[in-house]
């Protein structure tokens, strides 16, 4: 048969030997890292290591220019999801994320 149709009959019958008690179930646990926070400084210092714009960094961070330009003030900071995505770029783990997609300059 299929590859697909192997993997899924050796899943159903882990899941039936595991109901029977003749498996030990798996499980996974994800340990979730405090939000990091970030100054202006370090805010600026990402932005350039990626090659961002401000209305670049804006658009990958879904707010305004003028936000992105009162982060690198120090005027407001960001927080929660923000800094999550900055950490995203941060770690260089960006280019993985849905709605990024990498275009060819010629």
């Amino acid at each position: 048969m299929s590859e697909f149709f192997d993997e899924l009959m050796t899943g159903l019958n882990e899941a039936v030997a595991i109901e029977r008690g003749e498996l030990k179930g798996r499980k996974t646990v994800y340990e979730i890292q405090p939000v990091k926070t970030y100054d202006n400084n370090q805010i600026r210092a990402i932005r350039n290591s990626v090659g961002m714009t401000q209305v670049l960094f804006a658009d990958y961070m879904g707010v305004s220019s003028k936000t992105v330009e009162a982060w690198e003030k120090g005027t407001n900071h960001p927080t929660g999801t923000a800094c999550r995505l900055i950490s995203m770029l941060e770690n260089k783990t960006f280019e993985s994320l849905p709605f990024v997609k990498k275009v060819a300059i010629r």
